[in-house]
């Protein structure tokens, strides 16, 4: 079974990350397609990436490094959950994905933004980073305003609509993350009858 993980990828005080993370899991546990498992930067204690050889090289040091790398290499898939800061993503969460390499690898990453502008300059932003990284990021994503989607600028309160962009944007994660496969010799093949498109248990 395709394993995603969703990212928390904030760490301030007041965080939205994880309400907006918890939401998008609470809609993919309604597939049957993937397993999605909650992963928040916040739980590693990251510091200002302090790795003496860069991450390319595999030769990690630091003991939350290689806890970091564990955690992540077992995925086939990411959604990365953003704020918006200054025209882009958070410092965090950069920091974090800069922590490692291999463990991306020919893997496929969605998005989901929320800040002033709906988080869309952030995903932009994140879009150039996986290119480097060699993650295939899906075309859909999503989009959440400050002003719509939070009551007050503070509780989390999403349109209806977004779950549908949600559904859309783990169909394009799955179906990649289950092709890209095939690149990674050290991952197990997808059986043959798995579904290729999403659909929530139960429905019609």
């Amino acid at each position: 079974m395709i394993k995603i993980g969703i990212i928390v990828g904030s760490t301030r005080p007041g965080r939205k990350a994880p309400d907006v993370a918890r939401w998008v899991l609470d809609i993919a546990g309604m597939r049957a397609d993937a397993v999605f498992e909650l992963v928040d930067i916040q739980d590693f204690g990251l510091p200002l990436l302090d790795e003496p050889v860069p991450p390319s090289q595999g030769r990690y040091a630091q003991p939350h490094t290689k806890a970091w790398a564990a955690a992540i290499a077992g995925f086939d898939g990411y959604v990365f959950v953003t704020p918006e800061y200054n025209h882009g993503t958070s410092g965090a969460l950069k920091n974090a994905i800069d922590f490692l390499y291999k463990e991306w690898n020919n893997k496929a990453a969605g998005f989901v933004g929320y800040g002033s502008a709906g988080g869309s300059r952030a995903i932009e932003s994140l879009r150039l980073v996986m290119g480097e990284l060699m993650v295939a990021d899906v075309r859909a994503q999503v989009m959440l305003s400050l002003r719509t989607d939070f009551e007050n600028y503070e509780t989390f309160n999403p349109a209806a609509h977004h779950e549908q962009a949600v559904d859309a944007m783990l169909d394009q994660v799955v179906a990649w993350s289950r092709a890209l496969k095939s690149l990674r010799p050290d991952a197990p093949a997808a059986p043959a009858d798995a579904p290729h498109v999403g659909q929530r248990m139960g429905s019609q």
